[in-house]
């Protein structure tokens, strides 16, 4: 599935994949599709440093979407369900200081 770029205005803020930084998703190919169970998720961080995900889908009946995240929810998804990185870790949560084990 190939990434999808989309707009929305949520409670006043505008959240576009234009114009913020794509920083994990779980497209890769796992040797049959592209696909996770017909649904990709690609998760952005704006310029203002909101988070966003949008999700898009292959089923019928349903649409693709575009919803917001507290920076919790998106560390969480960048850690566990997204495990394409597209930037790294204290690219995608500046604010974060990293600890070692």
């Amino acid at each position: 599935m190939e990434r999808i770029q989309m707009q929305r205005i949520i409670d006043g803020i505008r959240y576009d994949t234009e114009k913020a930084t794509l920083i994990a998703h779980n497209v890769f190919w796992d040797g049959h599709n592209f696909e996770r169970h017909g649904r990709n998720t690609w998760l952005y961080r704006t310029p203002n440093g909101r988070y966003f995900t949008v999700t898009g889908t292959l089923w019928q009946g349903e649409r693709d979407t575009l919803r917001p995240v507290d920076e919790e929810e998106a560390r969480r998804l960048y850690e566990t369900m997204l495990p394409e990185h597209e930037v790294p870790y204290e690219e995608a949560f500046p604010h974060i200081t990293i600890q070692d084990a």
